[in-house]
């Protein structure tokens, strides 16, 4: 919200959660910008209703961060290829159901790997399986905690998600 605040060609217009006590939701409401809570019933049984939402919002592009429902087919299906998410790891590995939060940084961790990131890639029908969009790496120490690790990743998503989003719905606004 902070990046696209003084953005004259594109907005965040609306930020809509799944959990009350979702923090964003004040972070939203303090830039001026439109909050709805859809519950996780919503998503599941009525992805419909939120469809509709979204094009009576006149929402063009939908950047996730932090959601952690699998996105229901409908809304896959009205946003082709304008869906994004941020994923704490590097995809293909270390992507799914449950691999969020630390429990995506202690798979990285037990599994040796010498690196972990952050990818930015395109939403699905499948949990993390779109198009990559951009990754971005930072080294895994065999000191690590998934403290380290998970703090180490998101100074990468803060660094790169907005740019990224940015330009991908610039190259996409220009076909």
């Amino acid at each position: 919200m902070k990046h696209f605040e003084s953005n004259t060609d594109m907005a965040v217009k609306l930020l809509i959660f799944n959990r009350k006590e979702a923090g964003a939701r004040h972070k939203a409401e303090s830039y001026g910008v439109e909050t709805k809570y859809f519950s996780k019933s919503d998503f599941e049984s009525q992805p419909e209703i939120i469809v509709e939402f979204l094009k009576t919002c006149q929402i063009d592009f939908i950047l996730l961060a932090g959601f952690l429902l699998l996105i229901p087919a409908e809304l896959v299906l009205a946003y082709p290829e304008k869906i994004l998410n941020i994923h704490p790891a590097l995809l293909p590995d270390f992507g799914g159901k449950g691999m969020h939060g630390l429990h995506v940084h202690k798979s990285v961790k037990e599994s040796g790997a010498k690196k972990s990131g952050m990818t930015i890639h395109l939403v699905d029908l499948a949990y993390d399986n779109g198009k990559i969009l951009f990754q971005s790496t930072c080294p895994v120490w065999e000191s690590d905690s998934e403290s380290d690790i998970a703090a180490r990743v998101l100074k990468l998503e803060h660094l790169h998600y907005s740019l990224v989003t940015e330009q991908y719905i610039k190259s996409k606004k220009e076909k």
